[in-house]
């Protein structure tokens, strides 16, 4: 299999081998502590300042002017935060740009909650401050302005120079975030004339989790980190050897080999730039066109979504997305936004940033499978039909937006909901007025038609379980209602430019798989091109009029029973991510291919007040609007609620999707949380579900029945995780 090609480094860079190697003495060897007076200590001691002079020497700095922090972030934050605590009594004023990093940006958002006052310069369509509306925001009580040297998307060049003789015209302290540009063009504190710099070193081929900071002689900051009195007193802590090591040497062959490496970014960014140019005239580059970063490129590929190139690219090409593209709206990066960037391009932006290491043959592959992933999401004249090209297909990489978690946010719906008018007609028994799962309409005493239609894209990579799953979770609207289905339509959306004809047939396959499972036929559907692959069904069943169970009528008392656990949007999201197991995986899809088929059966025998299955807007959503139907409350026992193994391990790990998050803000209004919960626990219990199970509202005297009758019905998950309360301001209470 061919490597990956790397052309991400202004995301973060590898550990060069011969930093690698100068780090190794002090992993293996030399580990002593350098505050001890002992051959250890002395012998870490010296390499320390070592790399002290080595981090000086490359920023024509004196070595008392450099400390060592744990990287960009910390440096910035102890150049903002400490200058403006210091100087407080001159005044309470700072200027940044709109274009900072967040490690700058969210710096001063903290400072303004602190009574700070923060003016934030806007920058030219090509993201360059203009010297004069810096010189505009100056007051009286401006203490520090802190302006990036290279911005990190665009790689767009800032006149720190100029900015510098007009603070110190001024009185006024600045601070500069050198993060992108040490190691690609000169960096000289003396040239720049910069109070403070900060620089990460994982930007520079050392390790991440180590940086520095400039602090010109003279200057006084408050600091941030107390303790001992480790870096001249200027920040606490036991230095971190190892990585300080690899932090210098980097800095030292950055000054070896400067001029030629300049040289070699600027060559792979053109070669890669004119090449994709030369293919695409509807690209446009973002940022200045001479005061730009040697590697980087943030090209605009005009009315294309870049979170689905990048996806598409991911197997081959490390690429950024310049935005997100989602199913109610766009969100452009802060800093296209403030460069006015229009919006069909801004949508398709994507960061290209070459390093050390890329070679001309990596550029050249790297644009074969940039023109055929743009050329397939370009709209055809002519549909573009694939054949099979013999690899497998990894679904999960054709689409931005993983199955139920992809919805419409609560919020945003309910909106448009409540616009539409209510129908009139008698015979409709459950409507689009309510939230139950599926439309019910009455016949004649005796029958009712159940009704209902999902669909979404994959969470899973396979097309055939895809398909199944998909089908899964279209039936489970009916047995939700305790309704028996009759047949289904297909629902289908397909990228033919992307993928190829056979996929949609295994989709179709699996699809059909479960139908026959579930007793009836799939008699045909409907079909449209789309820009990423969706799949659902549309499914009619019948209904006892007097026997539909509704997501209203729930009374005090009742038990509340959840029949699947809860974890599918995040194992999913991790599944996207490389980062399950297969045994992770295997549970995942288990979980998703479980009908409800037996729950709905158990249900209906038994007899229950409430019921309404788990999907896209999570537990807490589908309960909270259970409760506001039946004007009642819920009282949920943490510790009983279900969840796929793994699941709160990957949410700390950040595999989280953005329909979580979304569940999590929709259903803050109406619930308690226990003071214990923390906010990943929170999440999990809002996690978007695909193919989730029964949520089941039981009056407390039938609760042994109804967990017999699963039982016997071989459900295999029956967790009785709260109980029904009299109705209060807040409906949900988690403990």
């Amino acid at each position: 299999m061919t490597k990956p090609i790397y052309l991400d480094y202004n995301a973060t860079t590898p550990i060069d081998p011969r930093v690698a190697e100068a780090m190794l003495p002090f992993i293996n060897e030399h580990f002593g502590n350098p505050s001890s007076s002992h051959i250890f200590g002395t012998e870490a001691k010296k390499a320390v300042e070592q790399a002290r002079k080595q981090v000086a020497d490359l920023l024509h700095a004196e070595i008392d002017e450099i400390i060592f922090t744990s990287g960009g972030s910390e440096s910035n934050n102890y150049a903002i935060k400490g200058a403006a605590i210091a100087n407080r009594h001159k005044g309470n004023h700072i200027i940044t740009s709109a274009v900072e990093h967040p490690a700058v940006i969210e710096v001063c958002r903290y400072l303004e909650t602190k009574g700070f006052k923060v003016s934030y310069v806007p920058v030219d369509e090509y993201g360059l401050v203009d010297v004069a509306e810096v010189q505009k925001a100056i007051t009286p009580q401006t203490i520090l302005i802190s302006i990036m040297h290279a911005n990190n998307e665009v790689g767009t060049i800032q006149p720190i120079s100029e900015i510098s003789r007009l603070a110190h015209e001024h009185n006024i302290l600045l601070h500069t975030d050198c993060a992108q540009s040490v190691g690609k063009i000169p960096v000289w504190v003396d040239e720049l004339q910069v109070d403070l710099l900060s620089v990460a070193g994982h930007k520079l081929y050392a390790p991440k989790g180590i940086g520095a900071l400039y602090i010109r002689h003279g200057l006084h900051l408050e600091k941030q980190v107390h303790g001992a009195d480790h870096e001249r007193n200027w920040r606490a802590g036991t230095e971190n050897v190892i990585e300080i090591v690899g932090l210098g040497k980097a800095c030292e062959l950055i000054g070896q080999d400067f001029s030629m490496s300049e040289k070699h970014l600027a060559t792979m960014r053109n070669q890669l730039e004119q090449g994709l140019l030369r293919g695409f005239p509807f690209c446009k580059v973002n940022g200045h066109k001479e005061k730009r970063l040697p590697n980087t490129s943030s090209i605009a590929f005009k009315g294309l979504e870049a979170n689905t190139i990048v996806s598409e690219l991911s197997e081959k090409v490390a690429v950024s997305a310049g935005a997100a593209c989602h199913s109610d709206n766009v969100e452009v990066s802060s800093v296209l936004e403030a460069m006015h960037v229009p919006i069909e391009y801004a949508m398709g932006t994507v960061r290209f940033s070459v390093g050390r290491f890329t070679t001309r043959d990596e550029i050249d592959r790297a644009l074969e499978e940039i023109r055929r992933v743009v050329t397939q999401l370009q709209p055809q004249q002519v549909p573009l039909f694939l054949q099979t090209a013999g690899e497998e297909v990894k679904l999960t990489q054709f689409t931005h937006g993983l199955g139920c978690a992809c919805k419409l946010r609560p919020q945003l719906l309910e909106e448009v909901l409540r616009k539409l008018p209510v129908p009139r007609d008698a015979n409709i028994l459950v409507g689009a007025e309510t939230a139950d799962d599926a439309a019910v309409y009455r016949i004649d005493e005796k029958t009712a038609v159940v009704q209902t239609v999902d669909f979404f894209t994959p969470v899973v990579d396979d097309p055939f379980q895809f398909g199944m799953i998909a089908a899964v979770n279209s039936l489970s609207d009916i047995y939700a209602m305790g309704g028996r289905p009759l047949f289904a339509l297909n629902l289908v959306g397909f990228p033919s430019n992307r993928l190829p004809i056979s996929v949609l047939e295994k989709m179709l396959q699996g699809a059909q798989s479960v139908a026959e499972k579930a007793g009836i036929s799939i008699i045909g559907g409907h079909t449209v091109d789309d820009t990423e692959p969706k799949f659902g069904l549309a499914v009619t069943g019948m209904i006892d009029p007097r026997k539909v169970i509704r997501n209203r009528g729930a009374e005090p008392g009742d038990r509340l029973v959840l029949t699947k656990p809860l974890g599918t949007g995040i194992l999913s999201t991790a599944l996207k991510r490389d980062m399950l197991d297969r045994q992770q995986l295997n549970d995942l899809v288990h979980t998703m291919l479980t009908l409800n088929k037996e729950a709905g059966e158990a249900m209906q025998e038994t007899g229950v007040h409430a019921a309404t299955d788990i999907t896209g807007f999570g537990l807490l959503g589908h309960l909270l609007e259970m409760l506001e139907a039946s004007h009642v409350s819920a009282k949920l026992d943490f510790e009983k609620i279900p969840f796929i193994p793994g699941t709160f391990e990957l949410a700390t790990a950040g595999a989280i999707p953005g329909g979580t998050r979304d569940n999590l803000a929709f259903t803050e209004h109406g619930v308690e949380y226990g003071w214990r919960l923390s906010e990943v626990q929170r999440l999990l219990i809002n996690d978007a579900q695909t193919a989730g199970g029964l949520l089941i509202a039981v009056e407390n005297n039938r609760l042994q029945t109804l967990v017999d009758n699963l039982e016997k019905r071989q459900v295999e998950t029956i967790a009785v995780i709260g109980e029904i309360g009299e109705k209060q301001d807040r409906p949900i209470q988690v403990f």
